[in-house]
């Protein structure tokens, strides 16, 4: 048995697959039977938040298309039809059971934006006060980065980053994580734990998987990594397991847990390591990433060698070292013009060089987090 804690607050995450039929329309038994076990968690006391693909499936249901659109405008326009069809059934199923439902519609600039992602999780917390079940999805009928990816499971990773939970569920049509491609290699083995995501694993996760679905396993190691480094267990579980979600809570040795490592982000962290969007890059030299990494200094002009922008202050950039990988992202104080005219020099120079000086650092260490290569974030 796996030992989750005194689980309180559960996301759960269900993949197009797992809602629908081979043609397209919604998988109704399948959809009632896990609304009711969530709706059992829900009755238990724990605070249940539901991610939901399947949009762009229930509207080829409803539109009475074979097969996924192919095009942006297309795949937004069905989106647009099945966002309504698939919120109208949860609605309908939870209802059976006496829970309520909120539709929670979210884009990546919602969690890019500081103070959206601030609202956006004052208005989780007041929905889960009022014990209402919020049933989020990404707003494909706009987002046209998540219609490319298929990334509502580093969407579901985002959410329990925006919200302290104690476990993240993934639903699919896969039993979790093998060793090989098990289409393809009967013999490939089923991974029960995972304690850190390395280069290795990355490299035997797949593409895209059913044809209703966009995303695979490449996107569930990527929402791994997100979940673990904010503290977050997050388990790959088939959904037409009996039982699958109270089992998986319960701590049943089901599918594939990839454990947190390290402590959990505060708040400001999480969203510079994972939710803002990257604006550019400053390459490092050696002594400096020794400072940072070793020694929890901010970033000072001396031990910057290249910048690449443009960008602004306040924006997130990565920090590269010598060797051209990303060890931290963080907020910076002065814009890439700035930056490249103060690069190499010292602190005492900068109100000289700039005409002003409004900090010493160029990234202060509490506006910064350094990225480990292995599991990516260290702190």
């Amino acid at each position: 048995m796996r030992n989750f804690g005194d689980i309180k607050r559960v996301v759960i995450k269900v993949g197009s697959s797992s809602l629908t039929h081979p043609t397209g329309k919604l998988n109704l038994s399948q959809m009632e039977l896990l609304v009711r076990q969530m709706s059992d968690l829900h009755n238990q006391g724990k605070e249940v938040i539901l991610v939901s693909s399947g949009a762009v499936g229930a509207g080829m249901g409803k539109l009475g298309l074979a097969k996924r659109p192919r095009t942006m405008p297309e795949k937004q326009a069905v989106a647009a039809v099945g966002q309504g069809v698939l919120l109208h059934m949860y609605e309908k199923f939870f209802l059976e059971y006496g829970v309520t439902v909120a539709q929670v519609l979210l884009t990546k600039g919602d969690f890019a934006d500081r103070r959206r992602f601030l609202n956006a999780h004052n208005a989780l917390e007041k929905l889960l006060h009022m014990e209402v079940i919020p049933v989020i999805n990404e707003n494909d009928t706009v987002s046209v980065d998540e219609l490319k990816v298929g990334d509502n499971d580093s969407l579901s990773a985002l959410v329990s980053s925006l919200v302290d939970v104690q476990l993240l569920v993934v639903l699919s049509d896969i039993e979790g994580l093998y060793d090989d491609n098990p289409v393809s290699n009967p013999m490939a083995k089923l991974i029960p734990e995972v304690h850190g995501i390395n280069a290795d694993l990355e490299e035997k996760a797949g593409g895209a998987g059913s044809n209703v679905g966009t995303g695979g396993m490449a996107t569930k190691l990527q929402a791994a990594k997100i979940a673990g480094e904010t503290g977050v267990p997050m388990v790959i579980a088939k959904s037409s397991v009996k039982d699958v979600i109270p089992r998986v809570v319960q701590g049943e040795d089901l599918g594939t847990v990839f454990w947190p490592r390290g402590c959990r982000l505060e708040y400001k962290k999480r969203w510079i390591a994972f939710a803002s969007t990257v604006a550019g890059k400053i390459y490092v030299d050696d002594g400096a990433k020794n400072a940072l990494v070793n020694h929890g200094r901010s970033l000072l002009p001396s031990g910057i060698t290249e910048v690449n922008g443009p960008f602004d202050v306040g924006n997130t950039v990565s920090i590269v070292d010598s060797a051209g990988v990303e060890m931290a992202r963080g907020l910076v104080n002065y814009n890439s013009r700035e930056i490249e005219k103060l690069k190499g020099k010292r602190t005492s120079d900068i109100e000289n060089i700039v005409g002003h000086k409004d900090y010493d650092e160029v990234i202060h260490r509490n506006n910064m987090v350094l990225l480990n290569q292995e599991s990516g974030v260290r702190s």
